[in-house]
Order: structure tokens, then C-alpha cells, then sequence
């Protein structure tokens, strides 16, 4: 359903991703792929980027004293990469994103783990100030190659419902 390719005229296909407010349904799961390996240049890049300045991020020989014994990947990048992993499943139509909360960082992410994520719809309603869109509520589950859940967090998104997406619009 993410991914669907229409016929817009003779010979002629166009691809469109994500969900409408409508193809949402309390209970589903959608698993995102492909997962994403992170490496070490992109943690040292999101560390500098962001101006996190925790050497346990950077500095391998204060991390070796740590309890983890190497650098962890900063947490935000985590979250990050999560959140991209599920925007073609989840919000690809979304008008606004309504906010996160729970964010619970459960394991630690070191430079070569892949993640994989999911996310399950929790709920769902009809905007009350917009009747174009729908509210939808989502749970993103994060794991790595080892099947460890290292992150989970709720989120809302405002979705467009069928005919009101920003690409809905473009005649091009």
C-alpha cells in the first residue's frame, strides 16, 4: 500500500508513496525496510551537526573506560534514523507532525549495529478543525541486527486524507 504506481494516462506511470488517512487501521503493523546501518562517520557527523558534546560519542578512549566499553551512538541519531525509517509507511501525506512523547531508549546503538523498525497504529479520528485530514496515532518499535529493541516512542501525525495531498495537487 506504501508504494503504488498509477496509470496517469497511454504508456505512462507514476509513483506515488504513503498512506492516506483513509488506508490507516487501528492494529496494523507496518514493518519498515530496509533497515540502516549505522556507521561511525555518521554518529561523529550527528554529534558535530547537533553540537552534542558528550565525548562518549567521539573520543573511543574516554568510551573504553565507560561501562560500554567503546563509543555509543548518540540518541538522537537513533531517533532520527527511526522516524526516516517510518515515514514512507506513516507519514509520507502528512500535513503536520503533531509531536512525539514516551521516547525510551532502551539499549545501546554502537557503530556497525543495523536498525530495524515498526510501527502499529494505535489510533485514529477525524481532524476537528480540518476536514481534509485525520489525526493518526503510532508506536515505532526500533530493534538491531540481534533483535534487541534499542528505542520506542509514540507519535501523532496529521495525514491528508484521499484527494488532499500536497501531491494531489500537482499537475505536472
Amino acid at each position: 500500500m506504501t508504494h503504488i504506481i498509477e496509470s496517469i494516462g497511454p504508456h505512462r506511470y507514476r509513483e506515488s508513496f504513503g498512506r492516506y488517512y483513509e488506508d490507516f487501521v487501528v492494529g496494523d503493523i507496518y514493518e519498515h525496510r530496509p533497515g540502516r546501518t549505522i556507521s561511525e562517520t555518521d554518529n561523529t557527523w550527528f554529534t558535530l551537526l547537533t553540537m552534542n558534546t558528550h565525548p562518549l560519542h567521539f573520543d573511543a578512549e574516554y568510551a573504553k573506560a565507560s561501562e560500554y566499553g567503546r563509543c555509543i551512538v548518540c540518541s538522537p541519531l537513533t531517533l532520527a534514523i527511526l522516524v526516516g525509517m517510518s515515514v514512507t509507511d506513516v507519514s509520507q501525506k502528512a500535513v503536520a507532525n503533531m509531536g512525539w512523547r514516551e521516547i525510551n531508549m532502551t539499549a545501546p546503538v554502537f557503530a556497525g549495529d543495523t536498525l530495524y523498525g515498526e510501527s502499529e497504529v494505535l489510533n485514529k479520528r477525524e481532524s476537528k478543525s480540518r476536514n481534509n485530514a485525520g489525526l493518526v496515532t503510532i508506536r515505532t518499535l526500533g530493534k538491531n541486527q540481534e533483535g534487541i529493541f534499542v528505542c520506542n516512542f509514540e507519535s501523532t501525525i496529521l495525514v491528508a486524507k484521499r484527494g488532499y495531498a500536497v501531491e494531489d495537487k500537482i499537475k505536472i
